[in-house]
C-alpha cells in the first residue's frame, strides 16, 4: 500500500504555485489533503474538485484565529494530522529607502509570524511519526538587491525549520525545510509577460539552464514527509538547479 493512501496531509498556501503542485503530488498518492489559503472560495472550490479526497479552508496565516480554524476544521474532516505543510508566504522588493512599516509588516507577517504559529498551533495535531516542511527561500543564501525584507523572513524559516526540529524531535515529529530558486510559478507572470529577457537573465544564472518546474519541488516536498528521509532532522534542501553551488566563472 502506498505510504501516503488516506494520510492527512495539510498544507498552508495551497491554491497556487508550488503549494498547487504539492497537492496534486500528494493526491496521486491517495492522501487526504487540507488547502488552506486566501484565495477567493471559487478557486479554492475549482481546486478541491481536481483532487481526490479534498477540502478547503480559506484564511490568512497573519491571523492566529485563522490558523486555529484551519486546525479545527482538519481535525473534523479527516483526524490527526500526518503531513504539514507550510508553504504560504509571499514576495515583495522595494527600495531599502521607500521600505514603510506597513509593508515590512505584511511580508513578515505573513512569511515569519504565519509560518510560526502555522507549526506551533499544529502541534496537538501532530500524530507521532509526523512530518512538517517549511518552505523556505534560496533568497537566504545571498545578498540581493531590493530584498532586505523578504530575504530576511526566509532566513528566519530556515532558522525555525532547525529550531522546531530540536523542539519536536522527542515527540517524535521530524521538521525541515526546502530552499527553491527560481520556479515557474505564477509569480513570475507578469515579468514574463512585460519583460521576457529578465526572464532570459534569470535563466543564464541558474546552470541546469531554466527554472524549476513546481512539480519538481513537490517531489522534494514528498521525499522529506516521507520514510524515506526517516533520518533527515533540522535539514535546508537547496534546489536551485545548481545555481548556489556551481561557480558561473
Amino acid at each position: 500500500m502506498n505510504e501516503f493512501f488516506n494520510k492527512v496531509i495539510v498544507i498552508t498556501g495551497g491554491n497556487s504555485g508550488i503549494g498547487e503542485a504539492i497537492a496534486a503530488k500528494f493526491n496521486e498518492h491517495g492522501a487526504k489533503i487540507v488547502i488552506f489559503d486566501r484565495a477567493d472560495q471559487k478557486k479554492l472550490e475549482a481546486q478541491c474538485q481536481k483532487l481526490q479526497q479534498a477540502i478547503f479552508v480559506q484564511g490568512d496565516v497573519r491571523n492566529i484565529s485563522d490558523i486555529e480554524k484551519l486546525y479545527k476544521a482538519t481535525e473534523k474532516a479527516f483526524g490527526k494530522i500526518d503531513v504539514l505543510i507550510a508553504g504560504a508566504g509571499i514576495a515583495g522588493q522595494r527600495i531599502i529607502d521607500e521600505i514603510d512599516e506597513d509593508f515590512f509588516d505584511n511580508i513578515v507577517d505573513t512569511n515569519f509570524k504565519g509560518v510560526y504559529f502555522t507549526i506551533q498551533r499544529a502541534i496537538p495535531n501532530l500524530k507521532k511519526g509526523s512530518s512538517v516542511v517549511l518552505i523556505s527561500s534560496v533568497a537566504r543564501l545571498a545578498g540581493f538587491r531590493n530584498d532586505s525584507v523578504y530575504s530576511s523572513t526566509k532566513a528566519a524559516i530556515s532558522t525555525l525549520a532547525r529550531n522546531f526540529a530540536a523542539d519536536l524531535i522527542k515527540r517524535e515529529i521530524r521538521v525541515n525545510a526546502i530552499s527553491p530558486g527560481y520556479t515557474d510559478t505564477p509569480m513570475f507572470d507578469k515579468v514574463k509577460m512585460h519583460s521576457p529577457q529578465k526572464i532570459q537573465e534569470f535563466e543564464r544564472t541558474i546552470p541546469v539552464g531554466r527554472f524549476a518546474y513546481p512539480a519538481e519541488i513537490a517531489e522534494a516536498v514528498l521525499f522529506l514527509a516521507s520514510i524515506k528521509s526517516s533520518y533527515i532532522v533540522g535539514a535546508d534542501l537547496v534546489i536551485d538547479g545548481g545555481a548556489s553551488a556551481i561557480s558561473p566563472l
